[in-house]
């Protein structure tokens, strides 16, 4: 019996080479491999020995030859294909052992230049992985150093890898392939996932979670391969493991904190925010957020943009939150929030890679996939269309309501007042019912505020409702062919209204 071996990762490697010759294997390896076994004391033919022909092309060309494929492709079970193998000198070869050049690795560097890249697509790799895979009723095919023990007791206890094991072990390795070759895809496209009529998307399991949404869905934890920070990737450094809810939760806080300049702290319940504030004192900031809902905040999600302080740590005491997530802590801060027994602390950056502006939502029968909403419009863009402009106060009020609105599911209403959202309607069928929702929730603290809509205003109705309550500013992206009714009731209240041209629903 043969077995072949070319790998990157050589983790293992010595040990379950040592396995394959004690229980029949002669070996079979390329340079970098076959050195590794051989300074370790295995004995190992050469490819080049097997096929004839030396390395080429700076090592590009080593195992494409039909002496190599020849002997993994050949069914076992056809006269015909052994006949050829014999007259062929081909021996065949029943085990292959492969894993890939670090694509991956050497693309999350830095700085990496085009023709290093280039040079870490494997060729021979992935042919020998697909002919093995192919002929699994035939030959072993193993990418993964993690399989080497189970497969390794099974040979030591005199037992065979059955069918059932070869074709597990297949999968693997097409996925093993898939996942490769939608790196270097992703790679080379810079980010546009929606350019062409084919997309591939590549996940690696980090963990399986206790559940899903609920206890009887089963759910794991994925990070994308050219991704690095956000809360996939985020250091724990403190607390009990997340749910599925709660990587849910964190990501919503993430991206709404990170999508101010201004410091930022943000409380999330059911991926909503509850509270929200920008202001250059992070406890301000952090009190004003809490104080938006101070009932939903309890076991809510907060995220803070900026490192957290010891001040701001210790303005949380006696407040329940399942996770706080920050770039960064202050060591006294840790200290202060590690005597949550519960509570996640999560550390982390904000998140880069070729999938972080792509928003995909699987379908029965296949997907959706659109660019993220990172539309910002500015107040120099809106068009003013109420008789009375809005005054300083009021467009900086509008301006954070509007970015706050894009985070909140539709149809979704924001009230906001000196940098605070201070009420919001969310997920409702029809808009008149989150505005009466975000007046519910704001209470006294509607009166002068700003208001925000998603979307349009159909019917006037919503207004004077607002202007009911003291509302005495809205942002909305205008467009419905009721607009004037609008505009007008706004007018008749003295309450000025812009228009931002763009929508911002959120399913």
């Amino acid at each position: 019996m043969k077995a072949l071996l070319s790998v990157s990762n050589k983790e293992g490697l010595v040990r379950f080479g040592t396995i394959l010759v004690e229980n029949g294997y002669e070996l079979i390896s390329t340079g970098g491999t076959a050195k590794e076994l051989t300074d370790n004391g295995l004995t190992t033919l050469e490819v080049s020995e097997v096929t004839g022909f030396s390395e080429m092309l700076d090592g590009r060309v080593k195992t494409l030859h039909p002496f190599i494929h020849g002997g993994i492709l050949a069914r076992r079970n056809s006269p015909e294909h052994m006949n050829q193998l014999e007259s062929m000198g081909i021996a065949a070869v029943d085990l292959v052992i492969c894993n890939l050049y670090p694509f991956v690795e050497t693309v999350n560097k830095a700085r990496v230049e085009l023709n290093d890249a280039l040079e870490n697509i494997d060729i021979g790799g992935p042919s020998m992985i697909r002919s093995a895979a192919k002929n699994f009723p035939h030959v072993i095919v193993v990418v993964d150093p993690e399989d080497y023990t189970w497969i390794s007791e099974k040979l030591e206890g005199d037992q065979s890898i059955s069918q059932t094991d070869r074709k597990k072990l297949a999968t693997k390795a097409f996925r093993h392939i898939a996942m490769y070759d939608t790196a270097i895809s992703q790679f080379l496209e810079d980010g546009d996932l929606l350019d062409g009529d084919e997309s591939t998307f590549a996940f690696t399991k980090i963990k399986p979670l206790r559940y899903g949404e609920n206890p009887h869905q089963v759910a794991s934890l994925y990070n994308a391969p050219l991704s690095s920070g956000g809360i996939v990737n985020a250091e724990k450094l403190h607390g009990i493991d997340m749910s599925f809810t709660n990587y849910l939760d964190a990501d919503s806080a993430f991206k709404i904190v990170h999508d101010f300049n201004e410091p930022a702290a943000t409380i999330v319940k059911h991926t909503n925010p509850c509270g929200l504030a920008i202001h250059d004192d992070q406890p301000t900031a952090y009190k004003l957020a809490y104080e938006g809902d101070p009932t939903s905040a309890y076991g809510g999600i907060l995220a803070f943009n900026r490192p957290l302080t010891t001040k701001t740590a210790e303005s949380m005491r006696g407040v329940l939150f399942d996770i706080i997530i920050a770039p960064d802590f202050e060591n006294d801060a840790v200290e202060i929030l590690r005597k949550r027994k519960r509570t996640r602390i999560l550390k982390t950056q904000k998140a880069k890679g070729p999938q972080e502006n792509m928003d995909l939502r699987l379908l029965s029968g296949g997907a959706l996939l659109q660019t993220t909403d990172v539309s910002q419009e500015e107040p120099d863009t809106w068009k003013i269309v109420t008789t009375r402009a809005p005054s300083t106060s009021e467009t900086s009020d509008l301006h954070f309501a509007w970015k706050a609105a894009k985070h909140i599911k539709s149809n979704s209403i924001v009230l906001a007042k000196s940098g605070a959202l201070v009420g919001m309607g969310a997920g409702q069928p029809n808009r008149v019912t989150s505005v009466h929702l975000a007046l519910r929730s704001a209470s006294l603290k509607a009166k002068g505020s700003a208001l925000a809509s998603d979307a349009f205003f159909p019917f006037s109705d919503s207004i004077e409702i607002a202007a009911s309550e003291g509302i005495t500013a809205v942002i909305q992206p205008g467009g419905s062919i009721r607009d004037n009714e609008v505009i007008q009731k706004a007018n008749e209240h003295n309450i000025t209204m812009v228009f931002t041209g763009t929508r911002h629903f959120k399913h």
